[in-house]
């Protein structure tokens, strides 16, 4: 299968769960508007996402895709492959267990040393129940990642390109049931929120089934045994460490982020959260899925001495990320209050809400190409099993956030937070590019270079049309449902119409290029796309 068609599947079903997500974060603010329920809420749903994205996507992924695909591919085969999924999750569940009840018991700590501003006893207590109850989905999604990672190396994307969409929807129902309760009940909305915290550990469990299930149907049936350190356990451990510590990186990034967030007023945490849903949304479809769909060529290619054919993937993962990402951080730029209105604003989240938020994502997503160009490029480290260079990038990455958050906090507050994720991931791209140049492994060809340029010029028009055409609309932004979802279409339509007629007529798409990448088996044969 063409490496358009991995990140198609990939990207389709994760656009999926990020409009699902969309809509859940749509409720949400109409539910429970941002204030320090709702800040008390996100900072403790951050925080088991915080270890989700360090023990499980992160490094666990890196290491064990490589490994099991091996065993799946190589003599011992299908057998040889259950043996080794089996020795890990025997090990790796308990592990999982053991985190998860000694933070449960830390969390009052965590909380505070987040806070360290005086907190109100009330809302400080509201955020541990929060955080322990929500805790235990490390442990249901971590193996999920397990399964899916096996799936994945049978390139079987679809299962664990879908499970985030259970999740989405057990969480939307949690919050239409807590407003129809508000209505009829009287509750709180402390009440609904608590509610809607057990419904992501209920979202877990469901997550975990359906993947089961799905491993079960390619024949993987994973059994959990009595705990053995194995040679490859060991070194799935090895392997791992480097990564969770590069992870580690970012993650203590986000929770640094919180902590400056926790500094500021009441409602800064709910909107850089509301802003980064809008920032996530190409992330998650454009970066994700390239990043994912990419590695296993990658590896076979450079574990076959294959440089043209390394070179070519990373070339053609960069331009179609870069063709899709940079006109969607434009627009998100230009239209980013409209935006944040048209999607967020109503019941208990106000236009002067929508106007803030709309603030804080302007700033975002001027960074949102090179988070896209960080998924892209490591894996091309992680297919030469070196988790080491990601790491040291994503440790430069956190000191220039820390330093510069740390200088305009109190001149630019919660915008001045925003530009310092910004410098510090494009400090990250620069760092990963020149190592991977000096060291012979790619280097930006300069046709992919004027290519960028252009789709830059097509997008630059773009921004100038979407900059007068969305005062033409303005009046529909906070009106009724069909109001605003016309003038979402008009913006979308128009910033589309004028993209893409540019970038064909500059020639910032390659017609042959990605007439190739559509071709089965264009993936795995750099040759058709030479150009």
């Amino acid at each position: 299968m063409s490496l358009l068609r991995h990140v198609g599947t990939i990207g389709g079903l994760t656009m999926v769960s990020r409009v699902a997500g969309m809509a859940r974060e749509m409720i949400f603010s109409r539910v429970l508007g941002a204030n320090a329920v709702t800040d008390a809420w996100f900072q403790a749903f951050i925080i088991p996402n915080v270890f989700r994205r360090l023990f499980a996507e992160g490094a666990f992924s890196a290491a064990f895709v490589p490994m099991f695909s091996k065993r799946l591919h190589g003599e011992g085969g299908l057998d040889d492959a259950r043996s080794f999924s089996d020795d890990v999750l025997s090990v790796f569940l308990p592990v999982l267990i053991a985190l998860c009840g000694v933070m449960m018991l830390a969390m009052p700590g965590v909380i505070w040393v987040l806070a360290e501003k005086p907190v109100d006893p009330a809302q400080f207590d509201m955020a541990v129940t929060f955080a322990r109850i929500m805790f235990p989905y490390i442990v249901l999604v971590s193996l999920v990642t397990l399964f899916t990672g096996m799936l994945n190396s049978v390139s079987r994307f679809a299962p664990g390109a879908s499970f985030p969409i259970i999740l989405n929807l057990v969480l939307i129902a949690a919050l239409l049931t807590g407003e129809y309760l508000i209505a009829t009940a009287g509750l709180t909305i402390e009440q609904v929120a608590y509610g809607v915290a057990w419904a992501v550990t209920g979202g877990g469990v469901l997550q975990l089934a359906w993947l089961y299930y799905w491993s079960r149907v390619e024949g993987f049936r994973p059994r959990l045994l009595w705990p053995r350190i194995t040679p490859e356990v060991k070194r799935l451990s090895i392997i791992a460490l480097p990564a969770a510590i590069g992870g580690g990186a970012y993650q203590i990034n986000t929770l640094v982020q919180l902590y400056f967030l926790n500094q500021l007023d009441a409602g800064a945490v709910s909107y850089m959260n509301y802003a980064d849903r809008l920032n996530q949304l190409p992330l998650g479809i454009i970066g994700i899925a390239l990043s994912t769909a990419i590695l296993p060529t990658l590896s076979k290619f450079v574990g076959g001495n294959n440089k043209e054919g390394a070179d070519r993937i990373q070339s053609d993962a960069i331009e179609l990320s870069m063709l899709l990402t940079i006109p969607a951080a434009v627009a998100l730029a230009v239209c980013a209050e409209p935006f944040v209105t048209m999607i967020f604003q109503g019941g208990r989240f106000t236009l002067a809400d929508a106007a803030i938020a709309g603030n804080v994502l302007a700033a975002l997503v001027m960074g949102l190409p090179a988070y896209v160009l960080v998924k892209v490029l490591v894996p091309n480290f992680y297919a030469r099993a070196d988790t080491r260079t990601p790491v040291v990038a994503a440790f430069i990455s956190l000191g220039v956030f820390i330093t510069v958050s740390a200088s305009v906090l109190t001149t630019l507050g919660l915008i001045g937070v925003a530009y310092a994720s910004v410098i510090g991931a494009w400090i990250n791209v620069a760092f990963l590019l020149v190592v991977l140049a000096k060291r012979g492994h790619y280097r930006i060809p300069g046709v992919l270079l004027l290519r960028i340029a252009r789709q830059v010029l097509a997008a630059a028009a773009m921004g100038a049309a979407l900059f007068y055409t969305r005062d033409l609309l303005s009046g529909w932004y906070s009106a009724g449902l069909f109001e605003r979802l016309g003038a979402l279409l008009a913006l979308v339509a128009a910033a589309a119409v004028v993209y893409f007629g540019i970038a064909f007529a500059v020639g910032a798409i390659d017609r042959q290029r990605v007439a190739a990448l559509t071709r089965r088996g264009a993936a795995e044969k750099p040759d058709d796309l030479a150009s």
